[in-house]
């Protein structure tokens, strides 16, 4: 299954982004294979749309869940019509290698 993990860096060590439409990165974890892609947020500073823009980028790469800080009301609608489920991780100091092994465990 495909996890996308909001991120401010392009490294394992970065830590959680808790925005979701305006995070700087998104992680594409597979948890079948461990492998891990690092996809830069092209929308993070557009006026309009970001939402429905991020969503359709996280769910064209099959993406079956995603680890975020928050998800905005029209957001949260969008993925749960495609049936992405979200965990909101409020907790600061996550660094992506820590969401992965607590996804491992």
């Amino acid at each position: 299954m495909k996890v996308a993990i909001t991120s401010t860096g392009n490294s394992p060590d970065s830590m959680l982004d808790p925005r979701f439409g305006r995070c700087s990165w998104f992680v594409i974890y597979d948890t079948e294979t461990g492998s891990t892609e690092f996809i830069p947020n092209p929308y993070k500073n557009e006026e309009e749309d970001v939402g429905l823009a991020v969503v359709n980028l996280i769910i064209s790469r099959q993406v079956k869940k995603i680890i975020s800080g928050e998800f905005g009301v029209k957001v949260k609608s969008l993925l749960d019509r495609r049936q992405v489920q979200l965990i909101l991780l409020k907790e600061s100091g996550f660094t992506i290698t820590k969401i992965i092994e607590l996804l491992n465990h």
